[in-house]
């Protein structure tokens, strides 16, 4: 005589699967959603330091500012020239950037005042440079990897970096005048704003946050 399943192991079987279920795949699908937030974060940043190579080499510079990026018009004018831009805000907002963020705990973001041009790309992207030298730091960057689409959260698709001297895209640590940063100078970083970029970083490009 066959042996088969009873009703009642059948709805057992199930049951456990579910709950195995219930547990495990949101935790695949926020991992997947953040590696498709890197991989967007890394392309923009791949084609910004590409962009900055080629202006550097254009003027046989041996760096930014002996090329001539000494401005907040001369960034400007990068920007427009080099990454080939879709769209020009005159500040942060419709229809470069969504009308909201939020951090990681829930909150609004601080520090996000300075109304400067901002930018999208072909990709989609959208940034907002902000001219602020100190060191070899030329340039702080506001970088939305996917505009106006969600979930416009800080440290999920929008960043925080800085354009240094020597074409290096990089994280803000106090004391930090230079480019690359250390593991350490990333670690020291308590800023809301400059943490998640520099601990993606530390993270060898995995949002382990």
């Amino acid at each position: 005589m066959k042996k088969a399943f009873t009703l009642a192991e059948v709805l057992v079987t199930l049951g456990i699967i579910g709950v195995v279920s219930a547990m495990t795949v949101p935790t695949l699908m926020r991992n997947h959603q953040k590696k498709t937030y890197i991989t967007q974060l890394h392309k923009v940043y791949n084609e910004i330091t590409q962009a900055l190579i080629q202006y550097r080499t254009d003027r046989n510079a041996l760096n930014l500012k002996e090329a001539g990026f000494t401005s907040t018009a001369s960034v400007q004018t990068f920007i427009k020239t080099y990454l080939k831009t879709i769209n020009e805000c005159d500040k942060v907002g419709s229809p470069c950037f969504a009308d909201e963020y939020k951090t990681l705990s829930g909150t609004a973001p601080e520090g996000w005042t300075i109304d400067t041009k901002s930018y999208v790309l072909p990709s989609g992207a959208a940034i907002r440079p902000a001219f602020s030298v100190s060191g070899d730091k030329l340039v702080h960057l506001l970088v939305d990897i996917n505009g106006q689409q969600g979930p416009n959260i800080l440290g999920r698709d929008i960043f925080f970096m800085a354009i240094y001297n020597n074409c290096v895209l990089d994280s803000v640590a106090t004391g930090a005048t230079s480019a690359p940063l250390t593991d350490a100078q990333r670690d020291s970083i308590n800023s809301d704003n400059w943490k998640p970029f520099a601990q993606i970083l530390n993270d060898n490009w995995e949002m382990n946050y």
